[in-house]
C-alpha cells in the first residue's frame, strides 16, 4: 500500500472549537433580544440542528450563502417565538461578530500541525472560503496548515462528494491514496474519503460515539504525528 505523503485537516471541530464559539454566540444573541427566554437552555442545540440543512441548501446551489443565513435565523426565531428582526442581514452580522470573538484553536492543534512538517498539509472544509481562511489566520495557524480548500475552490464539490477529496489531494500534488484526512465528522471526514480511496483518521474528541469499523480513532490530536508517520513509512494502518 502506498505510504502517506500528505495530511488534510477538517477545520471546525478539529482544529477550531466551532461548537463552543457558535453555542456561546447564539445564546448571547438570543439573550440580548429575549432576556430570560424560557427555552434559552435549548438555543445552542436548536441552532446546531439548523446548521446542516441550510448549509446543504447552499452547497447544492439552491440559495446563496447570505440567503441560507437569513433562512436559518428566521427558522430559529420562529421556533422560539422571538420576533424576527426587520433586517436579517444585520442581525446575522451581530451573531457573526459574537461568533468571531469566540474563535479559538483546540489546545492540541498547533503542536500537532507543527509535528507534521515533513508532510504536505492542507485544510479541507465545507464552509465559505473567505470565512474559513479568516478562521485559520485568527487561530494562529495561517501559513502552517497549507492551503484552505472549500467547495468554492474545488469546482463546487463539497464533502462528502468523492470529487472533493480527489481534487483536494490534487491541490497538494498528490493522489488520494497518498493522503490521510483527519476530522471529527464520520460521514464527511471518515467514510466519505474512504469511498474516494483516501485514508482517514477519526477524531472523536468527546470519546462517546460508536466508532465506524476499520478506521483509526483518536480522542485528541496528540500522537497524530506518530500515527501518520507509521502510515508514511509502512502504508498500513
Amino acid at each position: 500500500m502506498t505510504g502517506v505523503k500528505g495530511v488534510l485537516f477538517d477545520l471546525d471541530g478539529t482544529l477550531l472549537d466551532h461548537r463552543g464559539a457558535a453555542d456561546g454566540a447564539i445564546v448571547s444573541w438570543v439573550s440580548a433580544r429575549a432576556p430570560g427566554h424560557p427555552r434559552l437552555g435549548e438555543v445552542a442545540a436548536l441552532w446546531a440542528e439548523l446548521e446542516g440543512p441550510y448549509l446543504a441548501m447552499w452547497q447544492r446551489g439552491e440559495c446563496s450563502v447570505q440567503e441560507q443565513r437569513r433562512l436559518r435565523l428566521s427558522a430559529l426565531c420562529a421556533e422560539l417565538a422571538v420576533p424576527e428582526p426587520g433586517d436579517l442581514d444585520a442581525a446575522y452580522a451581530d451573531f457573526t461578530g459574537r461568533y468571531r470573538r469566540g474563535w479559538a484553536a483546540f489546545p492540541d492543534a498547533a503542536e500537532a500541525v507543527k509535528k507534521l512538517g515533513g508532510f504536505a498539509l492542507g485544510v479541507l472544509t465545507n464552509g465559505a472560503q473567505p470565512v474559513q481562511e479568516e478562521k485559520v489566520r485568527a487561530i494562529g495557524l495561517g501559513g502552517l496548515v497549507g492551503p484552505v480548500l472549500t467547495g468554492e475552490v474545488l469546482g463546487g464539490h463539497f464533502k462528502p462528494s468523492p470529487s472533493s477529496y480527489t481534487r483536494a489531494a490534487a491541490a497538494l500534488g498528490l493522489a488520494p491514496e497518498e493522503v490521510v484526512l483527519v476530522g471529527d465528522d464520520v460521514v464527511n471526514d471518515v467514510t466519505g474519503p474512504a469511498a474516494a480511496g483516501m485514508r482517514s483518521v477519526w477524531l472523536d474528541r468527546l470519546g462517546v460515539q460508536r466508532p465506524p469499523a476499520g478506521f483509526p480513532r483518536i480522542t485528541s490530536l496528540t500522537g497524530l504525528a506518530r500515527l501518520v508517520g507509521d502510515l508514511g513509512q509502512h502504508g498500513v494502518l
